[in-house]
Formats: C-alpha cells, sequence, structure tokens
C-alpha cells in the first residue's frame, strides 16, 4: 500500500508541473473513464472521476514504476484555399430610343352638342303679415312682504341665595343666635324687535300677445323655362407626332469574378490526455545518457554526455521536438523517445 501512495504521490505532483503537448504511447487507452492499479497485497483499487477538460483525474491503465503527465494538446488547424465570388453576376443596358413623325392631321376640337337656354321666371309684389314676435308669457317677481314684531327674551334667569339675617321677630328656645333667610332673585327679560316674513316671496305670470309686421314679399309669377339650341362640331387640322417604332433596350451580361482566398479551419479540437514520461522515479543516468547519445547521432548538441538532464540537453530535445512536429516541452514523452529510436 505504501507503493501505491508513492505512486500517487508522483503523478499529482507531475499533473501540476506536467507541460502541454504529449504524445501517447500506444497501448494506453484513454477512452474509459476508470483507472486501475494493483495493490501490494494484489487487491485491484479502481478511481472514476471526470477532470472537466474532458480527460481523466487519474492516468487510465497505468503501470507500475512509470510515470505519466496530464498535458493539454491544443487544436489543429489547416489553411485551405476558398474560391469566393469577388464581384457577383451582373449586367448593363443599352436603350435604343423611340423613333417619332409629324404629319398633319384633322381633329375634333369641340363635339356636336345641344345648349339649353334659360327663360328666367317672372316675379310681382305682394303684402303679408309676417309674424316677428310670437305670443308668450312672462313672470313678474312679487317681493315678500315684512312686519316688525316685539319679543320678550330672557336675559338673566331667577335665582335664590341664602342670606344672613338680623334680629329675629320670634323669641326662640335654645337659639344659637345664628339667621339665615333664603332670598329669591327674579328673572330679568329684555324687549327685542325683529321683522317677520308676513307673506313669503312668489311670481305672477303675464300673458305677452304676438306682434305682426306688415312685409312686401317677392312672390314668382310665371316660372322660368329652357329651351334646346343645337351646337354643331368644330375640327382644326394640326401637326400630330406619331410613334413610328418604340424604345427598346439591349442587356449585356456581365459574368461574376471570383478570387480565392486562404481560409484557416480547425481540423482537431482541443483535448486533455495523460502521456507516460520519464521523470525522477524512471530518468536514471543511464536513461538520460541513451537520450543524450540519440540526440547526438540525430545532430542535436545535448552538451556532455553525462547522463544529467541539464540546460542545453533540454534545449537539444526542444529542438528535435519542433524539428520533427511532436510535442514541444522538456520532458521525454514516448513520442519523442520513438522519434529517437530509444526505449526504456
Amino acid at each position: 500500500m505504501r507503493s501505491i501512495t508513492r505512486v500517487l504521490v508522483g503523478l499529482c505532483a507531475l499533473t501540476i508541473l506536467a507541460a502541454p503537448v504529449f504524445a501517447e504511447e500506444p497501448g494506453v487507452s484513454s477512452d474509459s473513464g476508470e483507472t486501475s492499479a494493483t495493490s501490494a497485497s494484489g487487491m485491484p483499487t479502481e478511481s472514476t472521476a471526470d477532470a472537466g477538460g474532458g480527460g481523466e483525474l487519474l492516468p487510465p491503465n497505468a503501470k507500475a514504476g512509470e510515470c505519466y503527465a496530464r498535458v493539454y494538446t491544443p487544436p489543429v488547424y489547416k489553411t485551405k484555399q476558398e474560391r469566393v465570388v469577388k464581384r457577383a453576376e451582373s449586367g448593363s443596358v443599352s436603350i435604343i430610343p423611340a423613333k417619332f413623325e409629324t404629319v398633319q392631321e384633322t381633329v375634333l376640337v369641340r363635339e356636336a352638342a345641344r345648349r339649353i337656354e334659360v327663360i328666367p321666371a317672372t316675379y310681382e309684389w305682394e303684402k303679408e303679415q309676417v309674424l316677428v314676435k310670437p305670443a308668450s308669457t312672462r313672470l313678474k317677481e312679487i317681493p315678500a312682504t315684512y312686519e316688525t314684531v316685539s319679543e320678550q327674551i330672557l336675559e338673566k334667569p331667577g335665582y335664590t341665595y341664602w342670606k344672613k339675617g338680623t334680629g329675629p321677630k320670634q323669641k326662640l328656645n335654645n337659639a344659637t343666635g345664628e339667621i339665615m333667610c333664603l332670598v329669591e332673585v327674579p328673572p330679568v327679560y329684555r324687549t327685542v324687535t325683529k321683522q317677520v316674513v308676513k307673506t313669503p316671496a312668489g311670481v305672477q305670470e303675464i300673458d305677452v300677445p304676438a306682434q305682426y309686421a306688415t312685409e312686401r314679399k317677392r312672390v314668382m309669377k310665371t316660372p322660368p323655362t329652357t329651351r334646346e339650341i343645337e351646337v354643331p362640331a368644330e375640327h382644326k387640322t394640326v401637326k400630330v407626332t406619331k410613334l413610328v417604332e418604340p424604345a427598346k433596350e439591349i442587356r449585356h451580361p456581365i459574368p461574376a469574378q471570383y478570387q480565392t482566398v486562404a481560409k484557416t479551419v480547425m481540423v482537431e479540437e482541443a483535448k486533455m490526455e495523460w502521456r507516460p514520461i520519464l521523470c525522477d522515479t524512471n530518468m536514471t543516468k543511464g536513461n538520460v545518457q541513451k537520450l543524450q547519445k540519440a540526440l547526438k547521432r540525430a545532430g542535436y548538441n545535448p552538451g556532455k554526455l553525462d547522463g544529467v538532464l541539464g540546460k542545453q540537453t533540454q534545449v537539444a530535445i526542444k529542438k528535435f521536438q519542433a524539428a520533427h512536429r511532436l510535442p514541444t516541452d522538456a520532458q521525454v514523452n514516448l513520442e519523442t523517445a520513438k522519434a529517437l529510436h530509444i526505449s526504456y
């Protein structure tokens, strides 16, 4: 179990640090979302997850002792030539004007007709009584009448009160000497004079007779009459322009013009995948020396053949990958190893 833990930790670290664009080793399938590994006790463990970028969370079908890097493969584009219309098909039009000629021709100026002559009516004057203003009624206002009356109104009501008295007229036994008398004060009235309605206001309807005027009226004595008078037609000789040949058009077609343009199209979409690489686990000094020798044989200077993956060796790897259109990075992926004819 400890060996499995170390492998998983190494794989997680490589997932973070791996550079994009690696080739996939044959025999390693990435079309399944399951990762299967065998523990030290011989019991299989499975992990299934979606990384959100189209790849597995862990390398599928991993082998013990191998390292993998999760890489992004960018989309692949190609440029193709396409023939497009530069100017659409059209045409031009030539117009041949119409032909005319002038001739003498007798034309009808005014048709024959009948004219109606009106004989006016005759009138005379008559006298007539005309109603100027019709009979009607009018309303006459009768004002209200008033009278003055006097009225006693209470100004102050009467009341009683106790008043201390003196000198009793009758001798009482066991008297204390205190005498109280109840005094009555009469009410006070005031006379008020006011006007009151004797007869209320009203209206009286009065008849107004109609008014007439004598007017002179013009009346028809004989009504108007008509008679028909024949009016002959009128003709005139004039110059007339006649159409000999109508105008016409001649169309000249202009063919379409084309041009060839370069168009970039995507032939393969971007994807995320796991690729086997050499890492600290399997990048031994001997394997690095094999790599350096293969690079040197291919014409790329890796520096000293010391089995150390130094800067010059990494530069040589990138140049080789770029020249052979391999995934370009500082890692030694399976496609780069195959191109160099080396195996680990």
